[in-house]
């Protein structure tokens, strides 16, 4: 009975993961819920799995990759890139390269995300379609976490339960065999054919510096005596015709005052910037009796208008604005910006602004103050996309942080102590040397997949001990027994990939990892092939991209569809398993 009713939850679990309504982390706190309700788990056991050494270890890898970005070194390095000619193959080449290998030390997503704006600003300088850049370096920083321990949540889960089963984890660099030459196969594909695929959704050459045409979005008009405005508050503008009419500044008295108080007193001679499109503004102009500023400079002109900027950024993965509205977020009062527009998969949206859910991928044209407008998206999890300007950093801190680093992998290599204590000093001593401020360590931490592992590893467990790992590891060593030993790890390693695109790569692992074990056992072979296989597989997520948070990243920036990442996709998958399969069995016999 127990065994179906772990069954069941496996099944409610892996329905709503690919149905995305509700985030993963969500998802998993009520399985384990689930399972303590129907007492499978113990209730003293319920939360175990939040001090699992996994859990710990992928934290504090966050903590540190973020102290190595913080220092400047990423910055060095993007600083280089820039010099790259226009060459398509040469940018494609370098970026990637260097995406895969920081990936291998860092936190895949947020190698993607320093080098993103460096792979923009390349492709408007050379003319080309940023589309045939950002797909790449999403690929590789998927193909770089396969190289180590640390690279990646899969391989530190499947670590933990290598050492559960045999007394003994896999090291730091275990993983390098199997994973360099399956991350060279997938970049020498990606360099010389791959980004050739990829359908060019938007012409960098015709898009000049940004992805919106800024005066489509914006206009002054002013306000003379025998406007319906004059007299009334901001807020009135909203009541005297349906069309779509956002306010984003007010001048007056030659003074720019931005996102003002909606109940902010409109006089004769203020000019209202406002925002809409060219049949509301018509339609609103009659209806209040105002007039366009004849020469639109007057925003220029206006004292305090040098400290308003106007940015384009990307909503990261579990950024804390997605599936909210400008509206429920009171973007202006919480944030102190304006929301101009949105973008998605190069398709712009005017109308109805304040009642668009955000999505992870969206591009937003944000206006604000120039020196708090960073503060602010890092506040939203949004990554601006222009060109940063990259700085140097400060030498010192780059060497500190890059010595703690090297110091802390020399500590797991040399098995002095274990990675999660290695790195939670490593964490502790950037916190020490200023590489890191308290406050960027509770940011960094990426929450949602803490709580998914912590909830997620109860239910492994759950189906380990109530026999339905085993159950589902006789079936696939049934379906495989007229077929040779190197057949099965087939036929397991193609179910973790096809599984890892459609839910969330670390719960992939742990759901996996029990049934590998069950398989070995079955099969009387070594654990340690099913569990490599696990490794690459569930990094292997190319098809979709909701598969992994690389994917969905760029798919705004880049405006890709849905079926762009098959045709990429597809063929990369099929190397990688004809690739990594002979790897694995060579490096890891069964």
């Amino acid at each position: 009975m127990d065994e179906l009713i772990v069954f069941g939850i496996l099944v409610f679990a892996l329905v709503f993961f690919i149905w995305g309504k509700f985030r993963y982390d969500v998802v998993a706190i009520t399985c384990l819920l689930a399972l303590v309700l129907f007492g499978i788990t113990p209730p003293d056991e319920a939360f175990v799995g939040f001090a699992h050494p996994a859990v710990v270890t992928v934290a504090v890898i966050l903590i540190v990759s973020a102290g190595l970005q913080s220092s400047g070194l990423i910055d060095m390095i993007g600083n280089w890139v820039m010099r790259i000619g226009k060459n398509t193959l040469l940018q494609v080449a370098a970026l990637s390269t260097i995406v895969a290998f920081a990936s291998a030390f860092m936190n895949n997503i947020g190698a993607l995300a320093v080098m993103m704006p460096v792979a923009l600003h390349l492709a408007k300088k050379s003319g080309n379609s940023p589309s045939s850049l950002l797909m790449p370096i999403a690929f590789a920083s998927l193909l770089g976490g396969m190289i180590t321990l640390i690279g990646t949540p899969p391989n530190i889960i499947i670590s933990s339960y290598r050492s559960n089963e045999m007394g003994d984890a896999f090291r730091m660099f275990d993983f390098a065999p199997v994973g360099i030459g399956v991350t060279i196969i997938g970049l020498v594909f990606i360099i010389l054919l791959g980004w050739r695929w990829i359908p060019k959704r938007i012409n960098g050459s015709t898009k000049g510096d940004n992805y919106f045409d800024i005066d489509e979005y914006i206009t002054e008009i002013i306000i003379e005596e025998d406007s319906k405005l004059a007299g009334n508050p901001l807020m009135h503008i909203h009541k005297i015709s349906d069309a779509e009419i956002q306010v984003l500044n007010v001048i007056r008295s030659s003074y720019l005052i931005h996102a003002p108080d909606m109940n902010m007193v409109i006089r004769k001679g203020d000019i209202i910037t406002i925002s809409s499109d060219g049949e509301d503004l018509k339609e609103f102009l009659e209806k209040s009796n105002s007039k366009l500023v004849p020469n639109q400079e007057t925003e220029e002109k206006a004292i305090g208008s040098s400290e308003i900027s106007i940015v384009e950024a990307v909503i990261m993965a579990e950024a804390p604005i997605t599936n909210q509205t400008a509206s429920s977020l009171s973007m202006r009062n919480r944030f102190g910006v304006n929301l101009l527009a949105i973008s998605r998969q190069d398709k712009k949206i005017k109308k109805r602004l304040d009642k668009i859910k955000f999505k992870v991928g969206d591009v937003l044209l944000i206006q604000g103050n120039t020196e708090k407008i960073n503060d602010s998206l890092q506040a939203m999890g949004c990554l601006p996309l222009a060109d940063r300007g990259f700085e140097l950093g400060k030498p010192k801190r780059v060497i500190i942080a890059l010595s703690i680093f090297i110091t802390s992998i020399a500590l797991v290599i040399t098995d002095i102590i274990p990675v999660q204590i290695s790195f939670t000093l490593a964490a502790l001593a950037m916190v020490l040397t200023n590489t890191l401020s308290i406050k960027d360590i509770y940011q960094k931490i990426d929450w949602p997949v803490i709580v998914l592992l912590g909830a997620m590893l109860p239910l492994g467990t759950a189906l380990e001990e109530t026999g339905g790992a085993n159950t589902i590891a006789s079936q696939l060593v049934k379906i495989g027994a007229d077929f040779p030993p190197a057949a099965t790890l087939t036929l397991f390693f193609v179910t973790t990939m096809l599984l890892s695109n459609v839910i969330n790569n670390a719960a992939c692992a742990v759901l996996m990892a029990p049934i590998a074990l069950r398989i070995a056992e079955g099969m009387d072979v070594s654990s340690d092939p099913f569990l490599m296989a696990i490794a690459i597989a569930a990094s292997a997520a190319f098809l979709t991209p909701i598969g992994h948070q690389s994917n969905t990243l760029v798919m705004g920036p880049g405006g890709y569809a849905f079926k762009d990442y098959l045709r990429m996709g597809v063929p990369i998958s099929i190397l990688i398993t004809l690739g990594a399969i002979p790897l694995i069995l060579f490096f890891w016999p069964l």
